[in-house]
């Protein structure tokens, strides 16, 4: 009756059923939420878009030729190349979890997916296209136009494009982290490091700007709080002003989204300006400049270890 002997099916069993009933914790970062129920037709469609190079003037690149979700979402270059071969002012954020930032881009100047493709289509430096040419070329296909036919009232048109095309990314939620296990109450998911390690990213402040449900992208920060960042780096550069080249603010003076720090570990190189190859430089950085502070080598590594905590999955793999 019991292939292994009740003395260990017994507490398996019991092990199981504690785990079922783990109660979430109560933290101030929270777990990514369910996938959102979306329209599977609109979903596919803009999956569709989302690999779709004709969306660019050359049909050269597609947003998943700088969004590579086998890349964690974004790609591995330090600035993405355009279609005119240069590389783009910044370096490219993951499209992972982006619906739920308050903003998109560095500087936040698109208030929503929907604009933020707007945009990139049509950035010289980016995909160089305009939406008549867009609308033009899909019309043209007469699968798209199928596609849309079914999904939309009204087929083709650049409302439906960004609508498409933002749909798909709302799907894209790196689910299940291990660190979002731990909240969810699955406590034994972290070793005893990287629960120190949550406990110091808490301690030295780091919680204070990256928060909320995507640990960060839901405010803007100055870069170099308690230190002239840009001064160090050297070479400054016009995307080194960030908030101010949407606001012309003076008080916008190099502020920038925090970027949230889901899947950091597998996304380097680091900030608005790739400046950290690694995320031990990124570390450092941030307790020089934004908090003014240095960790012991220690309180570093534990840091670290819980950073890596934060990958998440997609398409049931580790990212």
């Amino acid at each position: 009756m019991w292939p292994h002997g009740p003395t260990l099916v017994l507490p398996l069993l019991l092990a199981a059923a504690l785990a079922a009933s783990a109660e979430p914790l109560d933290e101030p970062l929270k777990p990514l939420p369910p996938v959102p129920k979306q329209d599977p037709q609109r979903v596919e469609l803009g999956r569709l878009l989302f690999n779709e190079p004709r969306l660019s003037v050359n049909n050269s690149l597609s947003c998943a030729s700088c969004h590579q979700l086998e890349k964690g979402g974004a790609d591995d270059k330090g600035f993405s190349i355009g279609v005119t071969g240069t590389p783009v002012a910044f370096n490219t954020p993951s499209v992972f979890n982006a619906s739920l930032n308050f903003r998109q881009f560095w500087d936040g100047r698109a208030d929503t997916l929907e604009a933020q493709a707007h945009e990139v289509v049509q950035n010289p430096s980016e995909m160089g296209s305009h939406w008549e040419h867009v609308i033009e070329t899909l019309t043209a296909d007469p699968a798209y136009q199928s596609a849309f036919g079914k999904a939309y009232p009204d087929g083709v048109t650049t409302t439906n494009v960004q609508d498409a095309l933002a749909t798909y990314e709302r799907t894209l939620l790196s689910s299940n982290s291990r660190f979002d296990q731990y909240l969810l109450g699955n406590t034994d998911i972290l070793d005893i490091d990287e629960k120190y390690g949550y406990q110091r990213f808490k301690d030295y402040g780091c919680i204070a700007c990256h928060q909320g449900v995507n640990i960060g992208g839901n405010m803007f920060q100055k870069f170099g709080v308690m230190g002239d960042y840009f001064q160090a780096r050297g070479n400054p550069l016009e995307s080194d002003l960030g908030r101010y080249l949407v606001t012309k603010d003076d008080e916008d003076r190099y502020v920038f989204k925090v970027p949230s720090l889901r899947n950091v570990a597998v996304t380097a190189p680091y900030f608005h300006d790739a400046s950290a190859k690694t995320l031990e430089e990124a570390v450092d950085i941030m307790f020089k400049f934004q908090l003014g502070r240095v960790p012991s080598t220690d309180d570093k590594t534990l840091i670290i270890k819980f950073l890596k905590t934060l990958t998440g999955e997609w398409g049931g793999k580790p990212l």
